[in-house]
This record gives C-alpha cells, sequence and structure tokens, in this order.
C-alpha cells in the first residue's frame, strides 16, 4: 500500500516506556530473565481484571496452548466449541492437544460464537466451549453463562482483543475457568510479544505454572504436589522433575516492566477508542453498512466495517477507495475471516464446509477492520467518513 496515511495500528510504546526501560537497563546486573517485575504485573494485571491468579507468558498464543494442554490433563480428550471466526492458535492450540473442533457459527451483532448454537450443539463429549471476543465486542450471554453452569461446560475466553471490555459491568475475561489475553504490539496495551492467562481456579493456576517451565514440577505452589513426585521419584533430582511434557513459555523482566507500564493507561486508551468507535458508527451509511452492532460494553482497538449485502463490485470498490486514500485494512476481519477455508483445517475429519457459517462467510468476503487508536480525533473519522462514502 503507498502512501499510507492512516496505518492499521500507531506504535503504543510511547518515550516515557522506552527511558524507563532504559533506566532498568541502566543499573548494575538488572534481572532479564522473568523474575519480580513479572510476578508484580501479573499481581497488578488480576487487580484490574478482577481474578484470583494470572500468569504471564510470551505470547497470547502461548495462553491459548497453555490453556488447551491444561484443560486435557484435567478432563481428558473430548470436543472443544469453537467459533470460525478467531485467530488460528484458538484452534491450532485445540488441535494440538487433541481435542476435536467443534464449529458453531457467529451471531451477527456481537461477532462472537452465537448463544443458542453453542447450547444445542453440547454433548457428553463436550469438555468446554472456547469463546473468542472479536475486536473488542463482548461475546457474553446471560442465557450462554446460565446454560454452561446447567450442564457443567468450561468456559474458555479469548479476551486477545477485548482488554477493558465489559459483560453486565464486569470485565469479560473474569467469567471463565480461564482467559487468555495478548500484548500483541497492535492491541489494546502492549509488551512487545506476551500474554496472559487469567483463573480464579487453584488447582489450573498450578499446573499452569509447571507448563510455562517445561512442566517441572518445582514451580508448583503446593508443597504436597511436590513431595507427593519426589516420593514416586525418589531416583529423580528434586529440581528437576518434569511433571508435564511441555516447554518454556516463560516471559522476560522487559515484558513484565513495559505491562506496568502501559497497564497504567490502558483505562484512560479504552476510554478514547470507545468514544472514536462510537462518532465512526454514527457517521457510516446504514443502508451499505451494518451499524447495529452489540457495542454495550465494547472495548473496540479496530473499527468493522460489514457490507449489509454481499455485493462483490461494491467490495472492491471500496477495497480501492480505501487503499487510494492510503487507509490501511484487513479483510475478513480476525484471523483472516472463516478458518474452516484456512489449508491447515483441510483433510481434517468431520469438519462442516465453510458456507454452513454463512453469518462467519459473510464476513470472510465482506467485512474489513480499520486501525482505532486513541489519538485519533474527531476531524480524522469525519475524513475517513467522507472517503466511505465517496465509494
Amino acid at each position: 500500500m503507498t502512501n499510507l496515511v492512516w496505518p492499521l495500528m500507531q506504535n503504543n510504546i510511547t518515550r516515557s516506556d522506552l527511558d524507563r526501560m532504559i533506566d532498568y537497563l541502566q543499573q548494575d546486573n538488572p534481572k532479564l530473565t522473568h523474575g519480580p517485575l513479572v510476578k508484580k504485573f501479573e499481581e497488578q494485571w488480576s487487580k484490574w481484571l478482577g481474578v484470583k491468579h494470572s500468569l504471564m507468558l510470551n505470547s497470547g498464543s502461548s495462553a491459548n496452548d497453555l490453556t488447551l494442554m491444561a484443560l486435557r490433563e484435567l478432563k481428558g480428550p473430548g470436543e472443544i466449541i469453537v467459533p470460525p471466526l478467531t485467530w488460528v492458535s484458538d484452534i491450532s492450540s485445540v488441535l494440538r492437544s487433541g481435542f476435536e473442533p467443534v464449529f458453531v457459527d457467529i451471531n451477527p451483532y456481537s461477532l462472537a460464537i452465537d448463544t443458542e448454537k453453542v447450547l444445542s450443539a453440547i454433548t457428553s463429549r463436550t469438555r468446554a466451549v472456547f469463546i473468542t471476543h472479536i475486536l473488542g465486542y463482548n461475546g457474553l450471554t446471560d442465557e450462554l453463562l446460565a446454560g454452561l453452569k446447567s450442564k457443567g461446560i468450561l468456559l474458555i475466553e479469548d479476551v486477545c482483543e477485548s482488554h477493558g471490555a465489559t459483560h453486565n459491568g464486569k470485565k469479560v475475561g473474569s467469567f471463565g475457568w480461564a482467559s487468555n489475553f495478548s500484548f500483541y504490539y497492535a492491541h489494546h496495551m502492549t509488551t512487545i510479544e506476551g500474554g496472559i492467562i487469567s483463573t480464579d481456579d487453584d488447582e489450573l493456576y498450578d499446573i499452569l505454572r509447571m507448563l510455562r517451565s517445561h512442566g517441572m514440577v518445582r514451580e508448583s505452589l503446593e508443597e504436597s504436589t511436590k513431595n507427593r513426585y519426589i516420593q514416586a521419584y525418589p531416583d529423580l533430582n528434586p529440581d528437576f522433575i518434569f511433571a508435564y511434557a511441555s516447554h518454556n513459555m516463560r516471559p522476560t523482566e522487559l515484558n513484565g516492566l513495559l505491562g506496568l507500564e502501559q497497564l497504567v493507561r490502558l483505562d484512560s486508551n479504552n476510554i478514547a477508542r470507545t468514544r472514536n468507535f462510537n462518532h465512526f458508527l454514527s457517521i457510516l451509511d446504514p443502508k451499505i453498512f451494518q451499524t447495529n452492532f452489540k457495542v454495550e460494553g465494547s472495548s473496540n482497538y479496530a473499527f468493522t466495517l460489514i457490507l449489509r449485502e454481499p455485493d462483490l463490485i461494491l467490495r472492491d470498490r471500496v477495497e480501492v477507495c480505501l487503499r487510494e486514500a492510503g487507509i490501511e485494512f484487513r479483510r475478513g476481519l480476525s484471523g483472516g475471516g472463516n478458518q474452516l477455508r484456512q489449508p491447515y483445517l483441510r483433510g481434517k475429519k468431520n469438519l462442516p464446509p465453510p458456507e454452513s457459517m454463512p453469518v462467519t462467510d459473510h464476513i470472510h468476503h465482506y467485512a474489513w477492520y480499520i486501525g482505532n487508536y486513541p489519538e485519533l480525533d474527531e476531524e480524522q473519522i469525519n475524513w475517513l467518513g467522507s472517503v466511505l462514502k465517496s465509494i
């Protein structure tokens, strides 16, 4: 894309963030591998989110992997209900952990997995529902939460794109058995690369601690767990007992430091993004673009642009118009659209055809997102609206 004037995202690592990192590195012998700064960030994040435990990792994708690995250890094999509109690592973590993904279509207003379809897809083999809160929208419903509770089905929340979104005034990511966040460069806040798992479940947290560090028992906080393994394996050095087949997903102290710096600004930045997003929706032509999203509680770091009706000619005009104006975009929203169209799923057994997910498939072909960052003002958003009106 030439003459880019509206990038997909601006760098939200500030000069003060960089100066703080420089000051830290100029100490004598600063600790770099994960340590007290990571722990402090985990504690601050848990307090912000309203949960008991949080475990920082090297990416949001690692958070997905560890959550599904822990679920397999605790619940055994089975099925995981997933949306076709999500990021690849949600589905790949299900596959790598030996679960079978069961796809159900999304709700067109929240862009998250459809409650009625989820509840009707639950069987005796269902181990969890893996919901993705897309691009800042709250994907939860009271009916979903009540239905899963009554059926004894665990909820896993992917909140990688929705930091600060709420349901009934409570932050999403605090409802599920586990919730996964990403701190990638383009998200609401960043630690360059990084992620976190949050939970209120003590047993899950302890297993996650071990899984994060090669499956080592010494990472457990439970003395009873350590003693059980030491007694069962007297021929092993207690410092090197590996309870689970895992690998290293630890973050660094610099990631923790950045997390602490960025978390301070997260709420105020989200307020600015929400103001921008609501103004953007107000200037769209509702006859051409969808504007009736479920916006209550949303925290959008992107502007979602969806054609109301399938129209390939109009779709191409929108893209030409955006490119010529220097506006960067991504078609298909999160993950490039319908995951059932991706090559990594070709050849997998018992998967539905992509066309059987009509809401997701419409988004795959006729939807985009555009960057929404706190520095935008009303005049810039009005200009974007004028570009879209010119199609």
